[in-house]
């Protein structure tokens, strides 16, 4: 890489491809670069955080295959950002402006004895830094927990990206999700052909076992996850449920409903769990 690259204080757009990227000791950032590209750079993680944090102006940042990388991402200007290949770890941090977001993350098979104890996909760590996120394209092969907590049903953004998130997990077993929505607008029907719209018609959840969801205030789009998720789940063996809500009325409403999805899993049980004790359908 000719060192006179890294004068260039009026550079806009960079990409990088197939190339070794050592940043010099003298560099003091592109002030005015606002689209990063890097396909099979290699160069270490602190050099690209480094970098990164060094381009006040960034709103496109695209990084593919380089190189099994643990990054954390500070951008507070970025908008656009695609990730393909594969990481040890991804975090974002002041990431506010962020509104796309694409993840293809692959496990190799050297990687995969350890993915299999330890993959964990974090809804909080991942997109924490992330509040006005208005699309997410993902697939990430070896996910097989997600945890994500808070969830707002009620906010169609955040409806989304749990769908997304999901349907492009094809080895996701394990899923927890903590509620957050307000009670008071839960007979709602805002948005209420969201699931027949946003919800691919082939999805299927394949190797889903176990579901645990909490603090469920009984919303109209609480319940119809829900529904999604047994008619989708074909080896699901196991839901939790337990409600928000205290009024004895609207958990018999809820469980009235549960009682009329179809199950695409015949071992599919229900954990209905109100004051700590449950009841199973």
């Amino acid at each position: 890489m000719p060192s006179c690259l890294f004068s260039c204080q009026k550079l806009t757009r960079l990409n990088l491809s197939c190339c070794e990227l050592d940043l010099p000791q003298s560099f003091k950032g592109f002030p005015c670069l606002n689209s990063l590209s890097f396909n099979r750079v290699f160069t270490p993680p602190e050099a690209i955080e480094r970098l990164i944090s060094s381009c006040p102006r960034l709103e496109k940042f695209s990084l593919k295959w380089c190189d099994r990388l643990a990054l954390t991402i500070r951008a507070p200007k970025l908008k656009y950002l695609s990730l393909k290949g594969e990481f040890k770890d991804i975090c974002l941090v002041d990431t506010p402006l962020l509104v796309e977001l694409s993840v293809n993350m692959l496990m190799t098979r050297d990687l995969a004895e350890h993915a299999e104890l330890s993959s964990n996909c974090n809804f909080v760590k991942f997109l924490g830094g992330v509040p006005n996120l208005e699309r997410l394209d993902s697939f990430m092969d070896f996910t097989k927990r997600i945890q994500m907590d808070p969830v707002n049903f009620k906010d169609i953004k955040e409806r989304r990206a749990v769908l997304r998130l999901i349907t492009s997990s094809p080895n996701l077993k394990k899923l927890c999700i903590s509620g957050s929505s307000d009670t008071a607008a839960s007979t709602s029907t805002e948005d209420s052909d969201f699931w027949k719209i946003e919800c691919p018609s082939d999805s299927v959840l394949s190797k889903l076992k176990f579901v645990d969801l909490e603090d469920m205030s009984g919303v109209l789009h609480e319940i119809e996850f829900i529904k999604f998720l047994l008619g989708c789940s074909p080896v699901l063996e196991t839901m939790i449920i337990i409600p928000s809500i205290l009024d004895k009325e609207c958990q018999l409403k809820m469980l009235v409903e549960l009682m009329k999805f179809p199950r695409a899993s015949s071992k599919a049980g229900i954990n209905f769990i109100r004051r700590n004790y449950p009841i199973i359908l």
